[in-house]
């Protein structure tokens, strides 16, 4: 005999396969600053690669994209309902405050110690925003985001805006 049907594992609507071609190629923007803002603290010369890094969001990411899948991914995206879009960009922005942030203060000149400290804030912060981020986007935007993780990296980005203005002021 079998139990009730479970509908949370039932076959997706039409409007929520649209959904499922959201791509994670997006995240590789923030994992390329994820990296560089590691490698800033033992090797000075990449700060200069990360000087032109820019905030870029998901449609635009894959608007200006040449992979065969971007249209499609761009049009999940857009098939996303209002609420959960809105979270994604709430997450996005968390990152890329954070990126900026770090790539500001880490501009020359810029001591090793500080560079250090600079990875040490943002490495494990940015790393939990991509991890969300691709949870969303692999989930087809149903998981959304964790308004603490956000909130987190507001802490660090604010953790590394007092040290750099302590610095300069």
């Amino acid at each position: 005999m079998h139990g009730p049907i479970d509908e949370t594992h039932a076959a997706p609507a039409p409007s929520d396969a649209a959904i499922e071609g959201l791509s994670n190629d997006y995240l590789n923007h923030y994992s390329e600053v994820l990296m560089l803002v590691e490698l800033a603290a033992q090797d000075p010369d990449a700060v200069d690669d990360l000087a032109a890094w820019r905030p870029v969001d998901y449609p635009t990411y894959f608007g200006a994209s040449h992979l065969r899948r971007a249209p499609a991914a761009r049009a999940a995206y857009e098939a996303l309902p209002d609420e959960r879009r809105a979270a994604f960009e709430a997450l996005t922005r968390a990152m890329d405050n954070l990126s900026t942030t770090a790539i500001r203060a880490l501009r020359p000149p810029c001591e090793p110690d500080d560079a250090a400290h600079v990875a040490e804030v943002t490495g494990p912060a940015l790393r939990r925003l991509i991890a969300r981020a691709s949870a969303f986007l692999n989930s087809g935007g149903r998981e959304l985001p964790d308004e603490a993780e956000v909130e987190a990296a507001q802490r660090a980005t604010d953790r590394l805006l007092e040290r750099t203005l302590a610095e300069t002021g």
